[in-house]
């Protein structure tokens, strides 16, 4: 595998939780799997296991490779200081590096260098996201007579179509590929060239991380471009949806929680609720303890709907609710939670920035969890919701809605609480409507309890993956 952020060692979203968890569950499968990511600055961690060098414009450029074992996954870190020890993964608050397009670029060549000279044949090549986009060219171009890669069938997974990689022509020749890969049926997009189009053009399979998003990136509102391009592909696109790891996000045993409870005893949760209120420094009072609690941990940008949350910010005060909200993002929605907060101090918390520790406590400590996302690939909150007894609301979309049901008061059957209209209006009245249900102790309990006796567990989704492999081959 090939990526850009794998966890515990780089993270800056979810790409990073696949990477960290799937591997492993195909380790305990059976299968041997290598993970290659940079080495950024701050992964102190891998012995050198050897060295390799790629031309990039015209220079010899060398990276020493490093391998850490961690529950059955041997992890290979390029170490290559120009290009990755930097002070963040893709770029700044002023933007993206510069030289993203030579970086990565660099890291696909690297990888293939390294495995081609262990002389090991591999069965797949499975490349994530643009970042590892020229994995599967380079494999099939510059690798193709390699006398062990070479046939070496790719796997491509899109796990979020609005970052496509897209640069100009002329960056190619400068990391050993050619200008003649400048055409529609190859790397050609709108008159440049994208890694994320070499990354689904050159592999047999691509999948995406839910079913429900599979689907919607075949259509112009969601496709971002490159509906024509899977609707073309469409019998090689393949929905599995990711998987949360059980072993980090299990309230029976979550060393951040200062009490541990599960579904058959759900009096521990409290605690977590006590806890997170007086970090956001809410008076746990039993006023407070009684009232729901609404928890958000996000990108603070319109993607997670926070453009609808600003539509309805007005009237958060006024609802019977506390809500508390972990992130960073844009910088107007920064400011509004801040404004809240110190307007609203005995309902509404707010910290920017991340705290893992803090993450957890709020997904047991929170009564409700709210991703009201305009689009979202598959979305993991919400599973960690779930799992942890705190009830979702949602939109209906992509991953969200292939995980969290509707509840249903005739039936009294569901998971959560859904809304299909992207608009404030929507948001609020599910939001209203959950608080209400909330009231009746015995309804909210069976919606808690239905959820976690939901099995999204990264062993399920794994089984999947070996299923594409074989297709592949």
């Amino acid at each position: 595998m090939v990526a850009s952020e794998a966890i515990p060692f780089a993270k800056t979203g979810g790409l990073a939780d696949v990477l960290g968890a799937l591997p492993a569950a195909l380790a305990r499968l059976g299968h041997t799997v290598d993970v290659v990511i940079p080495r950024y600055r701050g992964i102190t961690v891998g012995d050198p296991v050897g060295r390799v060098f790629v031309s990039v414009s015209g220079r010899r450029i060398d990276a020493m490779v490093l391998e850490h074992h961690a529950r059955g996954v041997r992890n290979l870190f390029i170490d290559q200081s120009q290009y990755f020890d930097r002070e963040s993964l893709y770029g700044t608050g002023a933007g993206d590096y510069p030289d993203n397009a030579e970086r990565f670029g660099f890291l696909c060549r690297a990888a293939l260098d390294w495995a081609g000279g262990t002389g090991r044949r591999y069965d797949i090549l499975h490349a994530h996201d643009w970042q590892a986009g020229l994995a599967p060219v380079m494999l099939g171009t510059l690798f193709r007579a390699h006398p062990t890669l070479g046939g070496t069938p790719a796997v491509f997974t899109i796990h979020n179509i609005a970052y496509q990689g897209s640069f100009p022509p002329q960056v190619l020749p400068a990391i050993g590929l050619g200008l003649d890969l400048v055409r529609v049926d190859a790397l050609e997009f709108w008159g440049g060239v994208s890694y994320l189009k070499g990354g689904i053009t050159f592999s047999r399979i691509i999948t995406t991380v839910s079913p429900r998003y599979a689907q919607e990136i075949q259509t112009p509102a969601f496709g971002f471009g490159f509906d024509g391009v899977l609707r073309h592909r469409s019998g090689d696109l393949v929905g599995i949806l990711n998987g949360i790891d059980y072993d980090q996000w299990d309230p029976q045993r979550d060393p951040h929680l200062p009490a541990a409870y599960g579904a058959s005893n759900l009096e521990g949760k409290a605690a977590s609720k006590r806890a997170v209120l007086e970090s956001y420094g809410i008076p746990a009072s039993d006023g407070t303890l009684a009232r729901p609690l609404v928890g958000m941990i996000s990108r603070m940008v319109d993607q997670k709907g926070f453009d609808l949350v600003a539509g309805v910010v007005g009237a958060l005060p006024s609802l019977d609710a506390t809500f508390v909200v972990l992130g960073t993002g844009e910088q107007r929605y920064e400011e509004m939670w801040r404004a809240l907060s110190a307007a609203h101090p005995d309902r509404i918390g707010a910290r920017i920035g991340f705290d893992e520790g803090l993450a957890h406590r709020i997904e047991a400590g929170a009564d409700l969890f709210l991703m009201p996302s305009r689009f979202e690939p598959c979305g993991l909150n919400q599973m960690y919701s779930l799992r942890y007894g705190t009830v979702p609301l949602v939109r209906a979309t992509g991953g969200l809605a292939d995980t969290v049901r509707n509840y249903d008061p005739g039936t009294g059957e569901g998971t959560g609480f859904t809304f299909d209209e992207y608009s404030p209006d929507a948001l609020l009245g599910t939001l209203r409507w959950a608080l209400d249900v909330y009231q009746d102790k015995d309804a909210w309990r069976r919606i808690q309890l239905a959820g976690m006796r939901e099995d999204n567990s990264w062993d399920a989704s794994a089984r999947k993956y070996v299923q594409v492999y074989e297709r592949a081959r």
